[in-house]
């Protein structure tokens, strides 16, 4: 997709001086934007979502850079509807401050055509997402990936708030336990245990004994030896 101007969607003067400064200084560099010697690459300012959508309804091919978390968006949903709306005519690069890792889970699997970076990068960084940007393709910087690995592995290590009787009936339950059994050892009575149990599955977030199994073996609660005793 040959790029036909770069549109600045960011309510902030200095910020938008910055990108626009730094697009021009890239824009000569590179053969597919065809600048004549001392042309300047067109330039657009959307200081909201309103004056954003007119720009988009002209059909002009555009890499739109904006900073999210400063605009009018109900949500993501909305955000990927838009650029998915002229998925054809633009690239986006989301430039802003701090995205979580759901928002960037989200985004980058719905659309094809939205890149992020983050503002406190190195400038050669975001000279890499401009280029990547003004020749209509797509950009993710490492910091972002970084964000959504460090996610996973949380997702997949999670921290609880267990106390150790509600580990050890974690334990006995990942052992295979009933709850008839785990209560005679613990001299309890099967209503206690119980409590318990669900008490461990709400602050797990599972709703099984087999999520809770799985937990009690990355947690290191249980390990193989143990388990085919």
């Amino acid at each position: 997709m040959t790029t036909e101007r770069i549109i600045i969607a960011d309510p902030q003067p200095l910020t938008a001086l910055a990108v626009e400064t730094l697009a021009q200084r890239l824009a000569p560099h590179i053969p597919s934007l065809s600048l004549s010697d001392g042309e300047d690459f067109p330039v657009a300012y959307a200081p909201d979502l309103f004056a954003l959508r007119q720009l988009l309804k002209d059909g002009r091919r555009s890499a739109v850079v904006l900073d999210y978390t400063l605009f009018d968006f109900n949500d993501q949903e909305s955000l990927c509807l838009l650029a998915d709306s002229y998925k054809d005519t633009t690239t986006w690069l989301l430039l802003s401050d701090e995205l979580t890792a759901d928002f960037l889970r989200y985004v980058l699997y719905q659309t094809t055509n939205v890149g992020v970076a983050y503002k406190d990068a190195s400038l050669d960084i975001l000279s890499e997402a401009l280029r990547y940007v003004l020749r209509g393709e797509r950009y993710i910087s490492q910091h972002a990936t970084d964000v959504l690995l460090q996610n996973a592995v949380q997702r997949d290590n999670p921290k609880d708030d267990l106390t150790q009787t509600e580990r050890e009936v974690l334990k006995a339950i990942a052992l295979g336990r009933t709850t008839k059994e785990i209560a005679a050892e613990r001299f309890s009575s099967i209503h206690t245990i119980n409590s318990h149990r669900k008490n461990i599955f709400r602050k797990l977030g599972v709703n099984c004994a087999h999520d809770a199994m799985k937990y009690a073996f990355r947690a290191g609660l249980v390990d193989e030896s143990e388990f085919y005793i």
